[in-house]
């Protein structure tokens, strides 16, 4: 309020100050002429003729095409005629006298108060002495009787006329609208040419009449002609200024098309300024979250600010932001003009137009802020330790993979590997919470002692691991993990107890070749090293890595385990959380090695890649997965089964269609079938799979995404690969009773799994209060040690057999009373094998 008075004040005093020098300059210009009547005496015309030309000039002055700019209304006038040829009838003291007289009476009759009546009076003095100088300097004789045409000494005062108009009328408008002088001469001079050319007309018409010495009645067409012109100088006018202000309005439309609530509120205001002529604009949001007030004028933004409400003000336009359906409101949206408006009609539904855009465009922009937010908090929650903060093992894979490609790397950077020792002792005797309170203060500790640049990472259970970045020698990573370790020498305060938490951290610097994999290979086998020898770090030695000779050793059986069949498959089932069924299984591959026993995918599947045999194997599997699925149906039990698939299998461009052939070599439909993307596969991977993906996908195969929440789980691989299922990771699973962090990023992959038409699957459910959680959850389906452990393709048939409580096929006790499996709905013709939540 103190503001809007300051401008007020200051406008003002402006305006007397530009009123007063035009009230001086135009009694210098009157009393110039009387003077000139002194010493150049004229004949007085007859009493008659003053006053019809003062009439007259109040006639012209009468008909005007009004433009509102703000709370002023101006536009052009036809007083310029009746002063031209007064200046040919008559001397031109008398035309100045009887101008001022006409416009005076004019305005006081219209009551629009003193101020206006000495400035209107004033600027017609000295804009009828401009056009009486032309006229003197042409040597135009006036006459009554035998008037003369004189068109050149027409056309420039007129001109003169206008000019002095502009001079003295532009800076005072400027003033009023608070304006520069420049915006204000260009729109005064749009609106004066096509008065200028009709008032021209007029003129020259009334002047040739008289000096033709026409029939007299002959003039009274001029009133008719120069309505006619006036209205459609008006019309002209006002088609002008409509489609001038639907096209601003068109305009700021485009300029809402943004998704930045700030872009949307600035572009709004300024363009509410600029396409209702008001001083100025005021948007109010009080939808969608804190309130905030955004000001501005047709030329920028004032304030950006909270909320400031304002109760209404006469000379304010409210309207409230409401788009077309009637929805709810997100603001108000102000004009003020600093003086009384009505709009008209128009206007009115005008500017219902634009609030309705104006609503639409900052509900459009809260939408997208709120799925950028959500998007970010996904983003986080994935690539982050819901216990501790930290970063988990996929954000460490993925810095670590991005300082393998960096090429401006300065200087090493390596891996510290840490293992807490005697860590299960804390859970067994205090309680999982006290040992999440043990993994919270140890991972405010690695931070604090981390380096700026480095990445501190937690990546299950007690096994933490630190990224130095920019070391610029080898020796300097041992000095670090030696810090970072020495920050765990204090002892824990947990439930009154003074804990001391020991540890063990492997290091091991990138090398040239092998990637991330390899790297945490290298700092795992450290680690263990320095368990052994009781040292507190221990630094990756390739002599002491015997992984690399048992490697080789493998890679040399490769070949005749796939001859003699020594890879099997072994099934774990997948189950109904809700009822216990059996609902699909999954095929986990094993090399019945004859001198190392059984071996795990993680122990001889990088073999396997770099060997060659992947495609023997991969169809091996295969192959021992659809001959079980298919015995199983012969038993009377129809579960699809689910194989995991190496990423390098999808860079084989026969992949696809080997898989094809087995499903029809025994009578499979593909649907039936799932294969399940590991976490291994990347990003910069995707353009080379997703023709293969596709390609099954279409034939009816069914895609899943493994370890959600980690390694390939992110969005933007959603938005390429059309999967089927997702599976929650089974850190997520383990911590879902003691975390809420765990269980909301289980409810959010859920969530999203529903609104994508996508089913979810748990892994590693180990006990019945963690089944519970699940189901609460909205996750209905789930694998473990809970239900079973994985099984020959034999016994899994006869655990199916024997069931549980007399029913076969089902492997625990209901949760609920009435339980039913509730089928997804199909998807692209796909057939869903697992319950859905209902939409």
């Amino acid at each position: 309020m103190t503001e809007t008075s300051t401008n007020d004040d200051v406008t003002d005093r402006q305006l007397r100050l530009l009123i007063g020098l035009v009230v001086v300059v135009a009694s210098i210009a009157t009393a110039g002429w009387a003077l000139y009547l002194l010493h150049h005496p004229q004949p007085v015309p007859p009493l008659w003729a003053p006053a019809l030309l003062s009439i007259a000039v109040v006639a012209a002055n009468r008909l005007k095409v009004s433009v509102r700019i703000r709370s002023s209304l101006d536009g052009t006038t036809w007083g310029e005629v009746p002063v031209l040829v007064g200046l040919i009838l008559f001397p031109a003291p008398w035309v100045v006298f009887c101008s001022i007289a006409g416009v005076a009476v004019l305005k006081m009759a219209a009551r629009q108060g003193r101020r206006k009546t000495i400035f209107a009076a004033a600027k017609e003095a000295l804009t009828a002495t401009a056009a009486g100088l032309v006229f003197l300097a042409c040597g135009v004789t006036p006459s009554l009787l035998h008037p003369s045409f004189a068109p050149l000494a027409i056309v420039l005062a007129l001109a003169a006329f206008t000019l002095v108009d502009n001079v003295v009328f532009v800076p005072v408008m400027a003033v009023n609208t608070r304006t520069s002088l420049k915006r204000a001469a260009l729109t005064n001079s749009k609106r004066k040419i096509l008065g200028f050319l009709g008032q021209l007309a007029a003129t020259l018409l009334v002047a040739g009449l008289l000096a033709a010495e026409a029939n007299m009645l002959l003039l009274l067409v001029v009133p008719l002609v120069v309505a006619c012109m006036h209205l459609w100088q008006s019309r002209s006018v006002r088609t002008r200024e409509e489609r001038e202000s639907w096209q601003r309005l068109a305009k700021a439309t485009d300029e809402l098309n943004a998704v930045d609530l700030t872009q949307v509120l600035h572009a709004a205001t300024i363009r509410a300024a600029q396409i209702f002529s008001a001083a100025e604009a005021t948007i109010d949001v009080t939808a969608g979250g804190a309130g905030r007030t955004v000001r501005a004028t047709d030329s920028g933004v004032l304030t950006d600010g909270p909320l400031v409400p304002a109760p209404p003000h006469r000379d304010e336009e409210r309207v409230d932001l409401v788009a077309h359906d009637g929805g709810v409101r997100v603001g108000i949206l102000r004009l003020g003009f600093g003086g009384a408006v009505r709009l008209t009609e128009v206007e009115q539904y005008k500017l219902r137009t634009f609030a309705s855009a104006v609503c639409t465009a900052i509900r459009n922009a809260q939408a997208y802020a709120e799925l950028a937010r959500i998007a970010a908090e996904n983003e986080h929650a994935a690539t982050h330790d819901p216990l501790t903060g930290l970063a988990n093992r996929r954000r460490l894979y993925e810095h670590a993979g991005g300082l393998y490609q960096s090429t401006a790397q300065a200087g090493l950077f390596a891996l510290l590997l840490i293992d807490l020792n005697h860590f299960k002792e804390v859970n067994d005797t205090l309680g999982h919470a006290a040992g999440d309170d043990v993994l919270r203060e140890v991972a405010g500790r690695l931070s604090s002692a981390a380096v700026p640049g480095d990445l501190v990472a937690r990546l299950g259970g007690d096994e933490f691991a630190v990224l130095m970045s920019g070391l610029p020698t080898p020796a300097l990573a041992t000095h670090r993990a030696t810090t970072m370790l020495s920050a765990l020498d204090a002892s824990i305060e947990v439930e009154g107890m003074q804990i001391t938490v020991d540890a063990a951290g492997g290091i091991a610097l990138a090398a040239g070749t092998g990637g991330v994999e390899e790297l945490m290979r290298r700092a795992d086998i450290a680690m263990y090293q320095a368990k052994r020898t009781g040292e507190p770090t221990a630094i990756y030695v390739h002599a002491r890595d015997t992984a690399d000779l048992e490697r080789l050793m493998l890679t040399g059986d490769l070949r005749r385990a796939v001859a003699e069949h020594e890879f099997t498959v072994e099934f774990q089932p997948i189950v109904d959380l809700g009822t216990g069924e059996v609902i699909s299984a999954e095929a986990l591959a094993r090399w019945r090695h004859p001198a190392q026993g059984s071996l795990t995918p993680v122990q001889f599947l990088e073999t396997v890649e770099r060997s060659g045999q992947l495609p023997a194997f991969a169809d091996a599997v295969l192959e021992q997965s659809l001959i079980a699925l298919q015995s199983w149906r012969e038993a009377g039990f129809d579960l699809p089964v689910a194989v995991n698939v190496s990423p390098r299998s999808l860079l084989d461009p026969k992949f696809p269609s080997t898989v094809l052939a087995r499903l029809t070599r025994h009578e499979t439909p593909p649907d039936q079938l799932t294969l399940e993307l590991t976490e291994t596969l990347t990003i910069s991977q995707l353009d080379v799979v997703e023709r293969a993906l596709a390609e099954l996908r279409d034939a009816g195969v069914r895609l899943a995404i493994d370890d959600f929440g980690t390694g390939i789980s992110s969005l933007s691989v959603l938005s390429r690969i059309p999967v089927h299922q997702l599976k929650i990771d089974s850190a997520f699973v383990a911590s879902v009773e003691t975390s809420a962090e765990a269980a909301a990023v289980i409810r959010t992959t859920v969530d999203l799994a529903r609104n994508l038409r996508l089913t979810v699957v748990a892994e590693g459910v180990e006990s019945e209060p963690q089944r519970r959680a699940l189901w609460e959850l909205g996750c209905l389906a789930g694998q473990g040690h809970l239900f079973a452990r994985p099984y020959s393709a034999a016994r899994f048939l006869a655990a199916l057999q024997r069931g549980s409580g007399g029913r076969p096929g089902v492997l625990a006790a209901a949760l609920h009373d009435a339980g039913a499996v509730v089928r997804m709905p199909v998807r692209r013709g796909a057939r869903s094998s697992l319950p859905h939540l209902p939409a």
